[in-house]
């Protein structure tokens, strides 16, 4: 149920020694990494998932390795559905080539709220086109062999903030039904597939009302009773973004999160991977996380990995 950034073979090969999931690519990362995947699955001897973020356009990891293509906007202006669908596979192709299995795309967060951090990586302004063409860009990758993740649930686009550099609110949480939660429900739908990131946005009305999504049992709630969402769920980075790391840290943040109902607990930083294992088993062991939450995500992430070809 962990997933931390790696960095080159010897942090990747020691973390999923350690037992995590699966790893993340981070940016800064040895391009090396990306032609040693595949030994590296012979050496671990066991299914795990590689993610990266690969969404096209300003988010493209590696792109002089991986392949430069247009930014969601550009891609719903120029491309039908289907055109899109095959420019996700074409995308897919060329990451499980490399070894990875999971890409953190497509966002489908909805434009219009005048957030640098959304703009173009955003399919639409129009949350049922941006539900549209983010669920044929996964249905692309999935036909790939390629998981696709949905981000960020419950929706970023008009948000007061950019989650990398602190507190970012939406809208109140029935506001959120009209809009911003559209283009998940369009997803879900066209594309069952599918993983979800859950982002650290704070949503009135959403529980307490102050706790960031990603840490929200009621968020992932939402997720499960409102959408029967039955897919794998991921927190979006719980050490690269200040919403998070400005008043936890990643000893803290990962129990909490997979305490919420969190499936799998991304984060990118440096970290001692022994000391987050021990936070969450001392979690278990007081009762922070129920063993019945342990279980469910363990089982979601393990079907998960026994599909991995």
């Amino acid at each position: 149920m962990l997933m931390p950034g790696v960095v080159n073979y010897g942090d990747a090969k020691a973390k999923l020694d350690a037992g995590v999931g699966g790893i993340f690519i981070t940016s800064w990362a040895d391009p090396a990494l990306l032609y040693q995947l595949h030994g590296l699955r012979e050496e671990v001897g066991r299914p795990f998932d590689v993610a990266i973020d690969f969404e096209g356009g300003r988010v493209q990891r590696f792109s002089h390795i991986l392949g430069e293509h247009p930014s969601p906007r550009d891609l719903a202006a120029t491309m039908t559905l289907d055109e899109v669908e095959a420019k996700g596979a074409e995308i897919g192709q060329t990451l499980r080539a490399h070894g990875i299995t999971v890409d953190f795309a497509p966002v489908i967060d909805v434009d219009g709220g005048g957030l640098e951090v959304v703009g173009d990586r955003s399919f639409s302004e129009d949350p049922r086109l941006a539900g549209d063409y983010g669920a044929a860009f996964a249905r692309g990758l999935e036909s790939a062999g390629v998981k696709a993740v949905f981000k960020h649930y419950p929706g970023h686009g008009r948000a007061s903030g950019d989650t990398h550099l602190g507190e970012a609110v939406t809208p109140a949480l029935p506001d959120m039904f009209g809009h911003d939660l559209i283009p998940f429900e369009e997803a879900f739908a066209q594309a069952p597939e599918a993983a979800v990131m859950v982002g650290h946005m704070v949503v009135p009305g959403l529980g307490d009302g102050t706790t960031p999504a990603s840490l929200n049992n009621h968020a992932y709630g939402l997720l499960r009773s409102h959408h029967n969402f039955n897919g794998l769920a991921y927190t979006d980075d719980l050490t690269g973004m200040a919403a998070i790391s400005n008043t936890m840290s990643i000893e803290q943040a990962v129990p909490a999160a997979l305490a919420a109902g969190a499936d799998q607990a991304l984060w990118s930083s440096a970290s001692d991977i022994n000391a987050v294992i021990d936070a969450c088993v001392y979690a278990v062991e007081t009762g922070q996380i129920h063993p019945y939450r342990l279980e469910s995500g363990a089982q979601r992430v393990q079907h998960r990995l026994d599909s991995i070809q």
